[in-house]
């Protein structure tokens, strides 16, 4: 049975919070103006590239997207409770370069000049990381019940038609329980189209390589347990390090202290003689 609530995700429950209250504090301050980008004026020529820093973390500007967003974010807690907290921290802070740098990156240097100059729009939320999380849900999290939609002819008309031509002319979707979320995520993809769908597919994409093992850094093949060995390790080489520092230092104050020793009973015996 599924927990219900985000019980066991409290990774999940400040993203959720998070992303709320990033966007009612950004229209309540009016902030809106400062968090998207627009590749001509803001990049170019006004040179405000800190935009690029902060366009992911403001928040949505309106409400839809951030209903759309917190609907994202709710379904996929059960990523959480099969990853864990650990891990799943892990993966929104090693995929955050990547979500954040890109999709202004590759607007400003691929999609606006092959689109000679149409497409320069940024939206500002934190699309990509809730992409590049969905994408998580889709290849780890099996489906639970799956239904089928189908339409078909009267029952008239069939039963004067062979089984062959009302099977033509039905039509049936095999859908499951997860259906829903990616319509959710279509909606918010396709909103201020095409603006939005870069971070999205840029997420997406960033989501799939982080579990395929092509981003530097962690991956997927690395557990919680591997995550913890691995900062362990780090800690022990810089505390190693800063101990070699400290006993180089000591040394070098020693070897001063020896020679102003040495100088000190050289300049007094010649001074006596």
């Amino acid at each position: 049975m599924l927990t219900p609530g985000l019980t066991n995700a409290p990774i999940t429950k400040l993203l959720l919070i998070y992303t709320v209250a990033a966007s009612v504090a950004l229209s309540i301050l009016d902030l809106k103006h400062l968090s998207a980008i627009h590749v001509s004026p803001h990049l170019h020529p006004y040179g405000q590239y800190w935009r690029i820093l902060l366009w992911q973390v403001a928040g949505f500007a309106n409400s839809t997207e951030a209903l759309f967003a917190a609907m994202i974010v709710y379904h996929c807690r059960v990523v959480e409770r099969a990853w864990g907290k650990r891990k799943m921290a892990t993966f929104l802070l090693s995929t955050l370069p990547y979500t954040t740098l890109l999709p202004p990156i590759l607007l400003a240097l691929l999609v606006r000049p092959l689109s000679l100059n149409t497409v320069g729009y940024l939206p500002s939320g934190p699309t990509a990381s809730l992409f590049a999380v969905l994408a998580q849900y889709h290849a780890s999290i099996p489906h639970t019940v799956r239904y089928c939609i189908s339409t078909s002819a009267s029952s008239s008309e069939t039963s004067n038609e062979n089984s062959s031509s009302s099977i033509g002319k039905s039509l049936t979707l095999l859908l499951s329980d997860k259906s829903t979320t990616y319509l959710v995520a279509a909606q918010l993809a396709l909103s201020q189209f095409p603006g939005m769908m870069l971070p999205a597919v840029v997420g997406w994409g960033v989501g799939v390589a982080w579990r395929m093992e092509l981003l530097p850094g962690l991956s997927a093949g690395m557990g919680t347990e591997r995550a913890s060995m691995m900062i362990y390790v780090g800690d022990w080489k810089v505390k190693q390090l800063l101990l070699r520092l400290v006993v180089w230092v000591v040394l070098v104050l020693d070897r001063d202290r020896d020679l102003d020793r040495r100088s000190d009973s050289v300049y007094g015996w010649e001074g006596t003689d």
